[in-house]
């Protein structure tokens, strides 16, 4: 059995520097505060920095280093980038084995550290100081660093053309897993997935390749490649996604899978051909995100009550609604994960099949042997499945197909590209669907988008929450007595976001006997936007308005996502 590791404020009392009063006075202060105990014994003046640290290197058995008596040199400086010194507050102290030997200020900052393990490609051993000392240091030393780089830029790029040669040599030997292009696109690829990203984007400039990672919805700049790297690196990621490397002029699609922390993940790769080269996106497509179950997706427990009942009638079409990336995927795929048992046939149709689900018949569409949607379709029928996934209804003759399924006696789910639920009858209608059957097979429709959630490590009461958001939002100030407004900070677990995560807002439609009457008239989608709210249907507005309220997100992330009317969107 591992050995317990000792309290702070343990070692600080047995160590005699505080008392049990002073303790206790630090913790309740820590507390309310929201901050840790070492911090709390500082801003009460009772110990300095360099006593927290000194007790903390002693807690997680770790060496303590003085700044004050050590002077790190240009050249030890350059063993991390600039960049990962001056975001991290990190100083190196030398490299001997492969190891290196580095001085941090948090300890649990584990993140940060496998962060800074595969940045480096090395194994790190970790020093103590005080976050200030670090500081000063990295302030006094970057300055000579810089210096010494200048130096040798005339010499590195008399080198570029060995170096490009080297580069070519890597690509050319796609067995040599030791290559540097192959180091960097492995390492690309296990950072995002890491990061909690959801894509990868690789897009070729005038002047270099700029890495971008989108993470909880939100584009982040990661890193620039070289110029001369542009090529072998969308090579490699052709030849480990499937693709031809020789084909340059049209897009291509891929697939790759990879096991990351010894979890399975799949990556859809898509190229595309653009004025400085091909821009190439890969989407993380990460099994464990479809089996969090149905409730954990941000569903009110009235709202979970009712989608449960629609998903398990017997026949019927229920519809998800929203842009891209709003999550409509995972939400279908967890409704069939909540369905699928031993007595239920499922088969689905999808363009492309993007999770492996365990007794589940998945179907891909595949274009070029002209296996189109309503071709699976028809087909599927004669299989006497009990439920139906049509990845997205995208033409009327797919629309008629599966309203005809739901009549026959099958529960058929799909997707949709509208903004909000009315607006999908009326769409429907548009793609040539008689009114009739449209209003007669439809159960129920979704709308729905995902907004971040505020880190809970770091998130705070807002005491001057944005009046311009909470009026979008409709909330008055007599609700702000009951329910406080929450902010993102902002800090180390969370990326300096202040934001962690997603979770859906919904809006559900059922169709009542009166917007079915509204949906055979053809009325427009304001009047039966209208009617469904007069029969309890809750807004995505509404359903956000909630979330705030629970100190989940913020009124602002609140309002731009669900492009709440007279919202003028920022540039962030």
């Amino acid at each position: 059995m591992a050995k317990q590791r000792k309290h702070l404020g343990e070692i600080l009392y047995r160590n005699k520097l505080v008392d049990k009063e002073g303790l206790v006075k630090a913790l309740k202060k820590a507390k309310a505060e929201n901050k840790r105990l070492g911090e709390a014994l500082v801003s009460l003046g009772m110990l300095t920095e360099d006593q927290v640290m000194q007790a903390l290197a002693q807690q997680f058995g770790m060496e303590y280093i003085d700044l004050d008596k050590v002077q790190i040199s240009a050249s030890t400086m350059k063993l991390i980038p600039e960049e990962l010194v001056r975001k991290h507050y990190v100083l190196p102290l030398g490299k001997e084995d492969g190891r290196l030997k580095i001085i941090i200020s948090d300890p649990l900052d584990l993140d940060m550290l496998d962060l800074l393990r595969f940045r480096l490609n090395a194994e790190l051993e970790c020093c103590l100081a005080s976050p200030a000392k670090i500081r000063t240091h990295i302030l006094h030393t970057m300055d000579e660093v810089r210096s010494s780089i200048d130096a040798t830029t005339d010499e590195l790029r008399a080198q570029g053309h060995n170096l490009e040669a080297e580069i070519r040599k890597a690509e050319a030997a796609q067995t040599d897993d030791e290559g540097p292009i192959v180091r960097l696109v492995n390492l690309m690829i296990d950072e995002a997935v890491r990061m909690r990203a959801s894509d990868i984007h690789i897009e070729p400039m005038s002047d270099r390749v700029r890495v971008r990672y989108r993470v909880d919805g939100v584009c982040s700049e990661r890193d620039n490649i070289p110029k001369t790297m542009q090529a072998p690196v969308i090579a490699r990621i052709k030849i480990m996604s499937g693709m031809d490397i020789g084909e340059r002029r049209l897009p291509q699609d891929g697939r790759i899978k990879r096991t990351v922390d010894s979890k399975d993940i799949d990556f859809r790769v898509s190229c595309l051909p653009a004025y400085h080269g091909e821009s190439t996106v890969l989407r993380i497509l990460r099994p464990d995100s479809v089996n969090i179950g149905i409730q954990a997706i941000g569903f009110e427990a009235e709202d979970y009550e009712r989608f449960t009942q629609i998903i398990r009638r017997p026949n019927g079409i229920f519809l998800v609604t929203g842009p891209t990336g709003s999550g409509k995927t995972t939400t279908l795929y967890s409704a069939l994960q909540e369905l699928n048992r031993p007595n239920r046939k499922i088969i689905t149709a999808e363009d492309p099949v993007e999770y492996n689900i365990t007794g589940i018949n998945q179907c891909q569409v595949r274009t070029e042997i002209d296996l189109t949607f309503d071709k699976i379709l028809r087909s599927m029928l004669r299989q006497a499945p009990n439920i139906i996934l049509i990845g997205e209804i995208r033409d009327g003759l797919v629309a008629e197909i599966a309203i005809q399924a739901a009549l026959t006696g099958h529960l058929v789910f799909s997707t949709l590209h509208t903004n909000d639920a009315p607006s999908a009858i009326t769409r429907l209608i548009d793609m040539g669907v008689k009114p009739f059957l449209v209003a007669s097979s439809i159960q129920a429709i979704m709308a729905q988008r995902l907004v971040r959630v505020l880190c809970k490590e770091c998130k705070a009461i807002d005491d001057n929450p944005d009046p311009h958001y909470l009026r979008l939002l409709s909330i008055r100030p007599e609700d702000l007595k009951d329910h406080a407004i929450y902010k993102s900070v902002g800090c180390s677990r969370c990326n300096n976001t202040g934001f962690r995560g997603r979770i859906a807002v919904f809006e559900m439609m059922e169709m009542t006997t009166h917007v079915r009457e509204l949906a055979f008239s053809r009325a427009t989608a304001s009047a039966l936007r209208k009617a469904a709210l007069a029969s309890g249907m809750k807004s995505l507005l509404m359903d956000g308005r909630i979330k705030v309220f629970k100190g989940i997100s913020t009124p602002q992330e609140i309002a731009q996502v669900t492009q709440a009317e007279g919202l003028v969107m920022d540039e962030s």
